[in-house]
């Protein structure tokens, strides 16, 4: 709970503002668009999950665990768009296009992990800066001494005829202001420590005010709690306007960032990274990172208790594994562990095999994973899930070269998935030859004298 006290003189002043800049009703279709389109980061992966780039002005929360890779994903920022220094004052804009804000690293650490991930940071400018009005002041400013005039060409003088640069072109790209992180900012108009929930919104709020006026696309990263949910802040992913979440075992290579909320892109795409010693890399065909060394002697499949299927995310499909295992319970009731799938659909798919395929795995202990820590929650998986059931029940392998995917009803018919066109184009690429899926067969027995 936060105590806020109003300063009265500080509301007539803010009342006498509004007054003064009071906005008129305009027509829908009299509101003149931006000509100009997104900004690229340059890195695939993370485009993929924007939607195709930064939209100026945009609000971006990038929310993960500590140390799981946010700093390390931003500053890659600067190697992938580094564009050499500015020729002339003019294109100030140009070379120092990233403004990286960090209130938990001084500068000199910042160069550090630079050099360390091969960044050299001729287009970005760091401040060590938590109070968010000489931030924005900064940013301003930036934008202000490109816009109002240039060198004159040849000369070390200005011209005296100030030049305005239309914004952006090609060779005159927005500023992205990268905030490290949204936690440590502060305001002196607002009550409260940094961190506290009023400086966190009303720096949010500040910035937001700031990005719509300027064009400057900014991304604030944020902490999350043991929950799992972004700490203090939850009310943020109402006021941004896009979430992503960057996820990922902290004890290995793979990270996954998601989006969470997008108004200007989809929320269904997910973008795959691999973290190494030079920092994030991305992993242009994760499904051969899924699927590496799968089968032992370079042959996919033929194992007992895993099968491929072939999962999408977005509109890109990936070949994953699901693995199973089936034993013998000594416990009054056994118990069911899912990792990586939807813990209820997993219980469904049991007892579908329970009763049309006459399996007793009431008294079986039944773990069942994805490979590679990749989640898998749509109804595509159903199929490969029980085939890896069945393998590991009945002790038998997997057919080598085989992948799997479609929904199982409750009567065990195979149903019909979204892409199936895409997916059997991807397994076949990758040297899957028997794919199981609605149009190959019919229900969960077919399946099973096909698959083993």
């Amino acid at each position: 709970m936060v105590e806020f006290r109003i300063n009265s003189t500080k509301l007539k002043t803010q009342n006498s503002k509004l007054k003064t800049e009071e906005t008129k009703p305009q027509r829908l279709s009299e509101i003149k668009t931006s000509t100009y389109g997104r900004i690229s980061s340059g890195i695939e992966e993370l485009d993929r999950v924007l939607g195709g780039g930064f939209i100026p002005g945009e609000i971006v929360l990038l929310a993960g665990e500590p140390g799981i890779g946010k700093s390390t994903l931003l500053l890659k920022l600067g190697s992938v768009r580094d564009l050499g220094p500015p020729a002339s004052p003019c294109e100030a804009l140009r070379a120092g296009e990233i403004i990286y804000v960090s209130g938990e690293e001084s500068p000199e650490q910042i160069k550090i992990r630079a050099e360390r991930l091969g960044v050299r940071g001729e287009n970005i400018l760091v401040m060590g800066e938590t109070q968010v009005e000489r931030v924005i002041e900064g940013a301003r400013e930036l934008v202000v001494s490109c816009e109002s005039g240039c060198e004159g060409e040849g000369k070390g003088e200005r011209n005296p005829q100030p030049t305005t640069h239309p914004r952006p072109t090609t060779q005159n790209l927005p500023i992205i202001l990268i905030i490290d992180s949204i936690q440590t900012l502060w305001s002196e108009e607002i009550e409260g420590s940094p961190g506290s929930i009023s400086q966190v919104k009303g720096c949010t709020q500040k910035l937001i005010e700031s990005a719509k006026k300027s064009g400057i696309a900014v991304i604030l990263i944020g902490q999350i709690n043991k929950e799992g949910e972004i700490a203090g802040p939850m009310m943020l992913s109402h006021m941004v306007d896009c979430v992503l979440f960057l996820e990922g075992e902290r004890f290995t290579e793979l990270r996954l960032l998601r989006g969470l909320k997008n108004r200007f892109g989809p929320t269904d795409e997910v973008g795959v990274f691999k973290m190494t010693d030079k920092g994030m890399e991305e992993v242009k065909n994760p499904s051969e990172l899924f699927l590496e060394g799968f089968g032992g002697d370079g042959e996919f499949g033929g194992k007992t208790g895993a099968v491929t299927v072939c999962a999408m995310e977005g509109t890109r499909p990936m070949l994953l594994e699901i693995q199973a295992l089936v034993t013998q319970s000594s416990l009054p009731i056994p118990r069911r562990v899912v990792l990586g799938l939807d813990y209820n659909r997993v219980l469904l798919i049991i007892a579908v095999l329970q009763k049309i395929l006459h399996l007793p795995l009431y008294n079986q202990e039944i773990i069942v994973k994805v490979g590679g820590g990749f989640k898998v929650l749509e109804p595509a998986a159903d199929l490969g899930i029980a085939m890896s059931i069945v393998s590991s029940f009945r002790n038998k392998p997997v057919k080598p070269k085989a992948c799997a995917f479609g929904e199982v009803g409750l009567i065990g018919e195979i149903r019909r998935v979204n892409g199936e066109e895409k997916r059997i184009k991807e397994a076949k690429k990758l040297g899957f030859t028997d794919i199981l899926s609605s149009s190959t067969v019919s229900d969960l027995q077919e399946a099973v004298r096909v698959i083993s």
